[in-house]
């Protein structure tokens, strides 16, 4: 009797996780956005306050992606 070889379970990987959806966008430009309020509308951070939107977004899909 042959063994059964398991194969992978597909899963999202990172880049799957990140790719950019246009409400996944929208979720980052809002989370931009409150962080250039929350410094009291100081301009001269824009690529700041969108990468670490984007981190915290990406970060919290990810981790309903593995829940």
């Amino acid at each position: 009797m042959k063994r059964a070889i398991p194969t992978a379970t597909p899963r999202q990987t990172s880049t799957q996780v990140t790719k950019s959806t246009p409400d996944v966008q929208e979720q980052i430009r809002l989370r931009a956005y409150e962080l250039y309020e929350q410094r009291e509308n100081d301009s001269g951070h824009e690529l700041d306050d969108w990468l670490q939107a984007e981190a915290e977004v990406t970060q919290q899909k990810a981790k309903t992606v593995t829940a």
